[in-house]
């Protein structure tokens, strides 16, 4: 059976085959979460955290990857760095290029030295950035373009950089709404390459100024539109490996909509990262040799 995403006419009523991809994760481990700052809504140093909560959710995602077969590598947690387990945010990695991050806040920046030695010990070719942008924060790799998010985080000047190191097209989006600060809190990709068509994406549209809008509806005119509701229990900061998406528990008319194209949605509880700003995709670096 091929490894990509089988394509069947999407008829009301019907449901296409598709079969997953391996895919190849960096993660690290929550072993010294807790909320100290704020540095984005979803944080609140007055709230009490459980970080032995934080590190049993952790697992379950990291579990639910390797039972699909996926490939896990562990990024090593450094004490003081109670972001660390974002690690969607240290870097974005294609064809065995990684560009590094520059973070935003000072409080962050420390961990770009452990993402730029991990990518040097595992072979991949480095890119220092010149421009602030959060990695797969903000950057998403789709058929072969990648997106490229803006407004709160990353800077448009990693923009020109992302083209320049990866020779690919690099669409630029526009955030409007604090809630949702990185792309990969507003945006998932579902199908990152298909046998035909650009792949499929979820957004919430009202995340994204007008002519972003209107840029994701031309170049993806299939795409799932989630709530509000959902968007708000972070359901866009969920993985797919193009069968089955690892997508936050409750939000239950993503997983309807999810179902209903073909898609088989494993429902995970990371509430626990969440007051930290944070869920599934933020756990969760590709990594693309």
């Amino acid at each position: 059976m091929p490894a990509d995403v089988l394509l069947e006419t999407e008829m009301p009523g019907t449901r296409p085959t598709r079969t997953p991809t391996p895919r190849h994760y960096l993660m690290c481990r929550p072993d010294h979460f807790t909320v100290e700052y704020r540095i984005n809504p979803w944080m609140d140093p007055d709230q009490p955290t459980d970080t032995a909560l934080a590190v049993r959710q952790w697992e379950s995602l990291r579990d639910a990857y390797l039972a699909l077969g996926h490939t896990v590598d562990l990024l090593e947690p450094v004490a003081g760095l109670v972001d660390m387990v974002f690690s969607a945010n240290g870097g974005f990695a294609v064809d065995g290029k990684a560009y590094i991050a520059s973070f935003a806040y000072p409080q962050r920046q420390p961990e770009a030295e452990s993402f730029r030695r991990w990518f040097a010990e595992n072979d991949f070719e480095i890119t220092e950035p010149e421009s602030v942008n959060e990695g797969e924060g903000d950057f998403a790799y789709v058929g072969g373009v990648i997106l490229a998010g803006r407004g709160y985080r990353s800077t448009a000047g990693s923009h020109a950089e992302l083209e320049k190191v990866f020779d690919r097209e690099v669409l630029s989006l526009t955030l409007v709404d604090p809630r949702f600060y990185h792309l990969d809190v507003a945006l998932t990709v579902l199908d990152s390459e298909r046998s035909a068509g650009p792949g499929r994406i979820a957004y919430l549209p009202h995340a994204f100024d007008d002519a972003s809008r209107a840029l994701l509806a031309e170049r993806f005119p299939d795409s799932i539109i989630v709530t509000d509701e959902d968007a708000e229990i972070l359901a866009l900061n969920s993985v797919s490996d193009g069968l089955n998406v690892m997508v936050a528990a409750g939000a239950d008319d993503y997983i309807r909509q999810l179902a209903e194209h073909g898609y088989r949605p494993v429902p995970l509880d990371l509430s626990e990262l969440l007051k930290g700003g944070g869920g599934i995709k933020c756990c969760t670096q590709e990594l693309r040799r």
